[in-house]
């Protein structure tokens, strides 16, 4: 009943024609002529919807009973089920997705007449519909199932703490924490969207929510539009990646993996840090390079009145610790967060904001729910037509079973399909097609999925299609793609980390203590040599030859080893020599090259 819901909502919300949020018309605006026609598609589609959702609900035991084996009715129902499908993602995710499920349908009739690893013996369209409509490997898979389950939970969670002021709160408590250092507003723009993005799990949503009041404070303070608002879209990418909520593909990931979420989440938690370790030193070293004074702050009445709603959080993290369902912690968190909205007038909803919230909530669902149910058609074509088997031995076969090489290319991939997917819908695809490969070469599951997972999520800030970025430089008034790059530069380091963690499993908690304290340190060193190297500065200026070598020692630092390490360090500790003599001969250096 819940996807009925999520479909339904999606096809009448996202209706050409229809208002927004903001109250203006879409980008596709309808005529007089056009609207009958539009209101009866949607109509139909509504009706489609309900029909192939309540048909499969309704035959569920006679399909049992009859092993499976299609009727015509059956058939029709999948075909409807299908169509809505495409339609939907359309809608919602733009034509990027459903041309990725439209090709893997084609794979489907086109696999006797392709070369190599491609061919197989050819499906026609009775089985298809049958496997994607009739069994769970398909449209009814674990990506829409887990969607059903958690997310809608989760953003609705999100939702109702954004709308009682919980942005501002956290934007209050961040402020506090790093507003007064050199670089300040950046800062903090830096980790109230690490905050908010973990709650929400969107970067374009994170970005529109704490970028409407970080940009412009970050602009005011003396960063260039382009950097402010790339700022915030590496911030909110790294959102995604943030424990304890993450994004909805780390609920797949648990789901998919058979592994417990809270172990998905503590295990994510390091690279997370070392993820805003680095963005935190790239703010701090432009910051050093631009000679912005350090910044004052205090906690104000508006902040303290709304400390209340951190206590959702805490529920939501204590039950994923006490080993509590991500469904049971987050009915709790959005419980206990409807409950202490109501403690001070400030927080208070309105019967408007409930119905508001209670639709945005939908509208948010809707949009995971079919990004996953069209890569559910994916993942479907997979098992049937078994190229997942086919291409992990492509993978192996290309980087000719080594392991770096195979990385570099699954990572490409996740960047590739994230352009044009959402990360849920990215990770899903790339999980029956690169993970396979991956564990076949040693890597260990979790860190595999988690792999895949990063780079598709990091796809927010890779151009030519950097969505977070893109709506970030709308709000600072910037060039897109001078936006993009620089969010890419800023957001390098989470290019790095899963390469990181893949060689050192002590970054997953995977290891002793003394071994997961060692590498902490070395990943903090490794991250903050490459944000000095991308943005050319560290107590001075770099030349080429020392950004070079802070580079070199970044990768160095990447695979644990002593030899490595040693190379690592040897490097950092000669870079930062040769700019102690430089500023002693003269150089005005030493009157912003404070710490943080």
């Amino acid at each position: 009943m819940a996807v009925i819901g999520f479909l339904g909502v999606g096809v009448v919300r996202w209706k050409r024609g229809h208002r927004d949020t903001d109250g203006e018309p879409d980008d596709e605006p309808t005529s007089r002529r056009g609207k009958p026609l539009n209101h009866a598609i949607n109509a139909l589609l509504i009706s489609a919807t309900l029909i192939s959702c309540c048909y499969i609900a309704v035959i569920h035991q006679d399909l049992v009973r009859r092993a499976g084996a299609a009727t015509p009715l059956d058939l029709i129902a999948g075909a409807m089920a299908i169509v809505v499908t495409l339609e939907l993602a359309r809608r919602t995710s733009g034509w990027g997705l459903v041309a990725v499920a439209l090709l893997a349908i084609a794979y489907v009739f086109l696999g006797p007449h392709l070369p190599g690893l491609l061919a197989h013996r050819g499906y026609g369209v009775r089985r298809l519909i049958e496997h994607l409509y009739l069994t769970t490997e398909g449209i009814w898979g674990v990506p829409l199932g887990v969607s059903a389950d958690f997310i809608y939970l989760f953003v609705l969670f999100g939702t109702v703490l954004d709308v009682a002021g919980g942005g501002r709160l956290l934007t209050g408590l961040s402020a506090r924490i790093a507003g007064s250092t050199r670089g300040g507003p950046a800062k903090t723009a830096a980790v109230a969207s690490a905050l908010m993005g973990s709650i929400s799990g969107s970067a374009v949503a994170n970005v529109v929510t704490t970028g409407s009041l970080t940009i412009p404070v970050m602009k005011r303070s003396g960063f260039r539009p382009h950097f402010a608002g790339a700022i915030e879209a590496a911030a909110s990418t790294g959102g995604q990646l943030m424990p304890p909520i993450m994004g909805a593909g780390a609920f797949i990931l648990a789901t998919w993996t058979n592994i417990p979420y809270v172990e998905v989440a503590l295990a994510a938690a390091i690279p997370a840090l070392l993820y805003y370790v680095a963005l935190l030193m790239a703010i701090h070293f432009q910051a050093n390079k631009m000679k912005l004074p350090p910044g004052t702050t205090h906690l104000d009445r508006e902040t303290l009145s709304r400390l209340h709603l951190l206590l959702p959080i805490g529920v939501i993290v204590v039950l994923l610790v006490l080993g509590r369902s991500p469904m049971r912690a987050a009915f709790w968190g959005v419980i206990v967060a409807a409950v202490v909205t109501l403690g001070r007038k400030q927080t208070r909803l309105t019967l408007g904001q409930v119905g508001n919230t209670l639709v945005d909530a939908a509208k948010g669902t809707v949009q995971v729910a079919a990004a996953c149910a069209a890569a559910g058609i994916v993942v479907g074509v997979v098992s049937l037509t078994g190229i997942g088997l086919r291409m992990s031995e492509f993978i192996i076969t290309l980087s000719g079973g080594h392991l770096p090489v195979a990385l570099v290319l699954t990572a490409m991939g996740s960047i590739l399909l994230g352009m044009g997917l959402p990360p849920a819908a990215a990770y899903v695809v790339l999980a029956a097609l690169g993970a396979p490969a991956l564990t076949e070469l040693g890597v260990p599951l979790l860190a595999a999925h988690l792999f895949i997972f990063y780079f598709g999520c990091l796809s927010n800030v890779t151009p030519p299609v950097a969505l977070a970025a893109y709506a970030a430089s709308g709000i600072a008034g910037a060039p897109p793609l001078r936006t993009a790059f620089t969010a890419l530069s800023l957001a390098s380091a989470g290019f790095l980390v899963p390469f990181m963690f893949v060689y050192g499993p002590a970054l997953l908690l995977q290891a002793s203590p003394l071994a997961v304290i060692g590498a902490v340190v070395t990943g903090c060193v490794g991250v903050t040599t490459l944000a000095g190297a991308t943005v050319g500065y560290v107590r001075r200026p770099l030349v080429v030859w020392q950004r070079g070598l802070l580079l070199l020692a970044a990768v160095a630092l990447v695979r644990p080893g002593l030899l490595t390490d040693a190379l690592g360090f040897g490097i950092v500790v000669v870079i930062l020599l040769s700019q102690m003599k430089e500023v002693a001969g003269g150089d005005d250096g030493q009157l912003y090259g404070t710490g943080i």
